[in-house]
């Protein structure tokens, strides 16, 4: 159960529309503070001259990092 715990692909990631309703942000400014920060998972998906879709989702850790690094 510990490696639970530690496993960095186990801890609760959140979507953009969580983060933004907890920091009372915009899912839209949630993806653009976090779409190329490091330990972010995003998944695209795009067809042959269709639009691009891109899901994102945000690891606490992370989010932890982010929140600390913008309060300084």
């Amino acid at each position: 159960m510990i490696e639970v715990l530690t496993n960095p692909a186990m801890e609760p990631h959140y979507t953009p529309e969580q983060l933004g309703t907890a920091w009372s942000l915009s899912g839209d400014t949630i993806v653009r503070l976090f779409e190329n920060e490091p330990g972010v998972l995003v998944v695209e998906r795009s067809k042959a001259g269709r639009r691009r879709y891109r899901t994102i989702r945000i690891p606490a850790s992370v989010a932890e990092r982010v929140h600390r690094r913008m309060t300084r």
